[in-house]
């Protein structure tokens, strides 16, 4: 999953100046939406995706109020402007497979700039499934190396539940079922601080990609990242000597 970590690294770093443009809390009332309507309502005490959406959403300073207003807009108490939740599906570069998760109040306009980025970078849009069965959906925890042991890592994250750990450059990643992510990130950062824990697309299997393509492959993937009603971007890229 050395690809997976690359890839990661480069979200991090896009996280804290999202943070610093304030796109953050977009992106953070995004999740709660989706949360809300896909993980069983607005009761955080029942909803464990919910949960996971607002301790992001502290993390980064979100009033409390502006969390209030995302959950009653998302449940409908609050009236506004309808949104959906889709996943568009495509090939970059190489013959990537990406999935873009998106929520958003006009189809049209985000599937246009979906297809445009694709397209300027080499890539096309395809069909619903052409893609997603190279992925799982699985719970991702990161936690930096430096702060617990291997030995002691792998005891409490599988005790815990969770599928795999693995080792990625200066992480720790674990893996687990999204419905044991919450319970998993709980009991894990009950001692040690975590970096990320989402719900997130993995790919089955890697592309190898290096050079001229990995950095053309980065630069669209940053692109579609960026745009207003992208939630999450997921490659089947493994980076292969790209710094």
């Amino acid at each position: 999953m050395a690809g997976h970590s690359k890839w990661s690294t480069i979200k991090r770093k896009k996280g804290a100046l999202d943070a610093k443009r304030g796109k953050i809390f977009t992106r953070v009332i995004h999740e709660i939406t989706v949360a809300v309507r896909e993980g069983g309502g607005g009761d955080p005490d029942a909803n464990p995706r919910l949960r996971l959406a607002i301790d992001k959403a502290k993390s980064v300073n979100m009033p409390n109020d502006n969390v209030d207003r995302a959950i009653k807009r998302a449940t409908g108490e609050i009236k506004g402007d309808e949104q959906y939740e889709l996943t568009y599906e495509g090939y970059g570069p190489n013959g990537t497979a990406i999935l873009v998760d998106v929520l958003t109040d006009n189809k049209n306009r985000t599937v246009g700039a979906i297809r445009h980025a694709l397209t300027r970078a080499g890539g096309s849009l395809g069909e619903n499934g052409c893609v997603s069965w190279m992925f799982d959906k699985k719970g991702l925890i990161t936690i930096k190396k430096e702060l617990i042991a291997e030995e002691l890592i792998m005891e409490k994250a599988l005790e815990l539940g969770a599928e795999d750990v693995s080792e990625e450059e200066d992480l720790w990643e674990i893996i687990c079922d999204p419905k044991d992510l919450h319970e998993i990130k709980m009991g894990l950062g009950a001692d040690v601080a975590l970096e990320m824990a989402e719900i997130q697309h993995l790919p089955k299997s890697r592309n190898p990609v290096s050079g001229a393509a990995a950095e053309k492959i980065i630069k669209l993937l940053e692109t579609l990242e960026d745009l207003d009603d992208v939630l999450d971007v997921s490659s089947n890229c493994d980076f292969v000597d790209t710094e």
